[in-house]
């Protein structure tokens, strides 16, 4: 029979802890087992106890079966208020819960059906395994038998999220990861704003009960080969979330991952806006709290962050304004400064921890204080007589609250640095009389509003008007040049510093006959008058004025124009002979003089035929100059200019001069390169320390043998450097160094001595080989030519690839032993010898090849289902079919293979890759392994792989006509009692028509296995 849950409530109260989840055990060995599929809702939970006693929580969808050993119905747990009815329908009873309305409490879940066995002590579920908290308690059916510990739970690992450990007994369980946190969270908020819903859910009786899915495509439920005690699930359903485990594995650690930031983002906006307080004009005081999770429930302390990150950003443009940050810390209060008085400010707060932002709180509000106004600008003048001034200023900010009144104070003219009031009123200008002509007086201006007095402005001081002005001064030179002169003057005597005075010069210039000219009109008291002739004398005064009137004009003074600079001389040109370390130059004079007398001439000389060098070498009245102390084979350039009273000259066009080259000096000796080889040494010089004036085009080296006087030169060449080859080791050899130049060879240098160094040792002839086996080679070879040195070691290199060996032998031995090698398989190998002065060259490579073995082990052995199996012969209760790859054969043709399967003597088979091995027992379990065959021998045993025959069929039913009528038989087959039947039976019907054939009728009458008794199976012919 199948027993059926009905959709489970929607009710939040949670499990108490002496409220068992499943009764106790009880152990009865009568009847025949019986199976139960519970079916878990999405969102809802199963928990079971496991045979070692601890529990196990199956969150849904998932179906669950359950095996009775007894044939009891299992104890089902129904909602408070509700009654379970067991209903009997086409022989297959179901379990349906219905309301029971006089014991329904609808203000929750406060009566709770016990069973009457002692509660199980502190138990909850783990958050981490079901959604919190469990939606339903459950009472037992009445009259019901307890369940047993034998209900083990048949359910594919896709449906089961994980093993429930021993729970601790202080009644609450820690949460497994931060990811079950916040996934609680989220519930848990969810399930509180559902709460109204879900109190109308408790008054209403249940939906009616859904049939769990049956399989369709499997008789009974069961898969080919399952036994009582390894039943599946059966649902088809059930195999594809088992089927896809492994695929959704990735997804879940992403989902996990995703779901943590978005958790923890959630937490970090739950943030309340800052609280302002303590406003001043220009700062205020703004506090916040940490954000706090709102599910309600007390939360984990150990999973809220520890340090957060607070950004608190202001803006004074609107809530939808520009926002700039003020401060980022994790302090949770901080003073503002730098805020302008009386305007609108909007401020919130924004949290990161781990790299994780939140959105910003809500926006908080306030209004900064009002002040007293700024500071206000300088007054200024805007008209003067010689008994007033009038003063008048723009407003400065008010800060929030009206300006009023200003108020403008005065030191009347004393200078004593006390001040007193002048004026106090809303005008911005006023005009003070009876003042002093002439006169200075000192100001400075405050603004006032409701709140209090500004500071007073920067002090100014302003003058009344006076008379003309007096006669001023002379003006003086500043500088003169060729064509201007720039002149100076200072104010009259007693002037005040603030009074408007303009100035004219004047200019007389005997040569015109026309008198004083101005030149300038203005208030400036520097000029420079320009567009003058050279060396020429000008006369000057100056005449002040104001709006009283002009003064008389200043003494007459006198200046004189600067000479100008002289012309260019002409170009000097060589005067004789050009020798290799002087010659001589001359020049002309200048055709303009620049109105003075030249009394220097300078020589300037750049050596090279570039640059911006010159050096300075005569300097003096005369008109040439030998020029001395010089490189040869060097180019020169040369330039004269000349020196007046009007200044320097422009120099003149470079004269090019070039001195004759000689031969270059001595070198220095050869030196060597690096340590001396065996028979070649490297040398290296460097120019000569006189190059004869032109550069070294070529170097000349002579070799000398100790023991006789011959040379010969050994190199020619413009390299620093050569290499000399073809010597003898530990020879003495000796060598000279000449240079030349275009102007030919200098002397030579001294000789050097140097002795050459011991060579490598010469190539070693091919080495000899001798295969002692399949697997081990004896390599040989002989001492080759030392060149004085002994060799030290040998290396042999070995390997399977021409041009890729590896060393495999290095010492002093003259053979060496190969191992490790593969049969039939052709190897290289070289030797080289090495002594002190390195290594020789490798000798010729040669070839050799191991003689062949037996094949090697043979792989990929395995059985053969019966779908693969094609022969008709074939039994699976007496035969095992096999196959395998084939091994490598180490150079001998495979000629079969020996298979060995327990005690019995082994079959040797020929060069098939498959074999069926028959006449085994029924339902027996063999260990098969298998060797190859070759020529040489047998190869090692593959690996051993368990196979097991299948049972023999059952024998066939005894057939009986329980009644018939004149249409109708009523037939009836087996023992009668539901012991003699099993699970794994399937029974054919076959009818004999009236030609003879037998027809199947009905094509298999099969075991139900989801009930809870069995009976025998009945067919009606129509």
């Amino acid at each position: 029979m199948m027993a059926e849950h009905p959709p489970l409530l929607d009710t939040t109260s949670i499990i108490s802890s002496e409220i068992p989840l499943l009764t106790s055990p009880i152990v009865s060995g009568d009847g025949a087992q019986q199976v139960i599929l519970v079916q878990v809702n999405p969102g809802e939970a199963f928990t079971i106890r496991r045979e070692d006693g601890q529990f196990q929580c199956i969150t849904g969808p998932a179906q669950v079966p359950m095996m009775s050993p007894n044939g009891s119905v299992p104890t089902i747990y129904v909602p408070p208020g509700y009654a379970p009815q067991v209903i009997e329908d086409n022989g297959v009873r179901r379990v349906v819960v219905v309301p029971q309305a006089p014991e329904f409490h609808p203000g929750g879940h406060t009566v709770i059906h016990r069973p009457p066995h002692p509660p199980l002590p502190g138990f909850l579920p783990l958050p981490a395994m079901i959604p919190p908290p469990p939606r339903h308690i459950y009472s037992p059916v009445t009259g019901a038998g307890d369940m047993a510990t034998q209900y083990i739970p048949q359910y594919h690992t896709s449906q089961v999220y994980g093993d429930v450990d021993t729970l601790p007994a202080h009644g609450r369980s820690n949460f497994r990861d931060e990811r079950s946190s916040k996934t609680y969270e989220r519930l848990q908020k969810k399930l509180k704003d559902r709460h109204g819903t879900q109190k109308d859910k408790l008054n209403s009786p249940p939906s009616s009960p859904q049939k769990c899915p049956s399989p369709t495509s499997e008789p009974n439920g069961l898969t080919k080969g399952q036994d009582a005690a390894g039943i599946s699930t059966g649902s088809t359903k059930c195999k594809s979330l088992g089927k896809g485990k492994s695929n959704s594995q990735t997804d879940t650690e992403v989902e996990e991952k995703d779901e943590e930031t978005k958790a923890l983002e959630a937490l970090l906006s739950n943030i309340a806006k800052p609280m302002v307080s303590d406003i001043q004009a220009r700062t205020a005081l703004l506090m916040w709290s940490p954000p706090s999770s709102d599910t309600g429930e007390d939360t984990d302390k150990n999973d809220m962050p520890e340090v957060y990150t607070y950004e608190v950003m202001i803006s004074s443009t609107g809530k939808d304004g520009k926002y700039k940050t003020v401060y980022i810390g994790e302090e949770n209060k901080v003073t503002v400064n730098d805020l302008r008085p009386a305007t609108d400010y909007h401020a919130k707060v924004q949290v990161e921890c781990n790299c994780v932002k939140g959105s910003p709180s809500e926006t908080e509000s306030f209004t900064t204080a009002s002040c007293e106004p700024d500071t206000p600008n300088l007054p200024r003048i805007t008209n003067r007589t010689k008994n007033s001034l009038t003063l008048q200023w723009k407003a400065s900010c008010d800060n929030g609250s009206k300006i009023h009144s200003y108020l403008l104070e005065w030191n009347e003219g004393k200078g004593n640095g006390e001040f007193c009031q002048c004026y106090y009123g809303q005008q911005k200008q006023y005009r003070i009389t009876k003042l002093s002509p002439a006169m200075g007086y000192t100001f400075r201006l405050a603004a006032k509003n409701d709140v209090g007095m500004s500071d007073f402005s920067e002090e100014v001081l302003y003058h009344t008007s006076g008379t003309a002005p007096t006669t001023p001064a002379s003006p003086l030179l500043i500088n003169a040049g060729v064509t201007w002169l720039s002149l100076q003057w200072t104010k009259p005597s007693g002037t005040p510093s603030d009074e408007g005075i303009s100035y004219i010069l004047e200019m007389e210039d005997e040569n015109s006959g026309y008198g004083f000219k101005p030149k300038y009109d203005g208030d400036d008291l520097t000029y420079t008058v320009k567009n003058l002739r050279r060396s020429t004398k000008y006369k000057f005064r100056v005449i002040a004025y104001n709006s009283e009137g002009k003064s008389s004009p200043s003494e007459t003074v006198e200046y004189i124009t600067c000479p100008d600079k002289p012309g260019v001389p002409s170009k000097p040109t060589v005067k004789g002979k050009i020798h290799a370390q002087s010659f001589k130059i001359i020049w002309d004079p200048p055709k303009d003089n620049g109105g003075a007398a030249i009394h220097t001439y300078v020589v300037e000389m750049s050596e090279g035929l570039s640059g911006n060098k010159w050096d300075t070498i005569y300097s003096g009245a005369a008109r040439e100059h030998v020029c001395d102390r010089l490189n040869p084979g060097s180019s020169y350039r040369l330039r004269v200019y000349c020196v007046g009273e009007g200044g320097q000259s422009t120099v003149t066009d470079s004269l090019l001069v070039q001195t004759p080259a000689v031969v270059p000096g001595p070198c220095q000796p050869p030196r060597l390169q690096g340590r001396p080889r065996a028979r070649e040494i490297q040398l290296r010089w460097g120019p000569p320390q006189v190059d004869g004036g032109s550069p070294i085009t070529c170097y000349g080296l002579e070799m000398f043998q100790a023991e006789s006087d011959e040379h010969r030169e050994v190199y020619q060449g413009s390299d620093v450097e050569c290499t000399v080859g073809s010597l003898l080791p530990g020879r003495m050899y000796s060598f000279r160094l000449r240079a030349a130049n275009k102007a030919g060879f200098g002397p030579y240098s001294e000789k050097c001595e140097i002795t050459t160094a011991p060579g490598p040792p010469d190539q070693c002839k091919p080495p000899q080989v001798a295969c002692r086996s399949a697997a081990c080679a004896q390599v040989s070879w002989e001492v080759p030519v030392s060149n004085g040195a002994d060799v030290t070691e040998y290396r042999l290199e070995w390997g399977g690839v021409e041009g890729c060996m590896q060393i495999s032998y290095c010492g002093p031995g003259l053979s060496c032993e190969v191992k490790g090698l593969l049969p039939a398989t052709i190897y290289y190998c070289r030797v080289q010898a090495v002594n002190v002065a390195g290594a020789g060259p490798f000798s010729e490579v040669v070839a050799c090849m191991t003689p062949a073995s037996v094949p090697a082990v043979v792989t990929c052995l395995r059985g053969l289902s019966e779908d693969e199996v094609e022969s008709p012969h074939y039994s699976p209760s007496t035969c095992l079919a096999i196959s395998w790859e084939e091994p490598c054969d180490h150079g001998s043709e495979i000629l079969g293979y020996s298979i060995d399967f327990g005690d019995k003597q082994p079959i040797t088979v020929g060069k098939d890759l498959t074999y069926f091995i028959d006449g085994l027992q029924p339902d027996t379990t063999y260990r098969v392994r298998i060797q190859a065959l070759n020529s040489l021998g047998a190869g090692p045993f593959s690996h051993t792989i368990k196979l097991k025959t299948k049972p023999l069929p059952p024998d066939p039913p005894r057939l009986e006509c329980a009644a018939y009528s004149s249409q109708t038989l009523k037939l009836k087959w087996g023992e009668g009692t539901a012991k003699a039947l099993t699970d794994s039976i399937q029974y054919h019907l076959q009818m004999e028509d009236k030609n003879g054939r037998h027809v199947m009728k009905l094509v298999k009458v099969p075991f139900l296995k989801n009930i809870f008794s069995l009976l025998p199976s009945l067919f009606q012919l129509p």
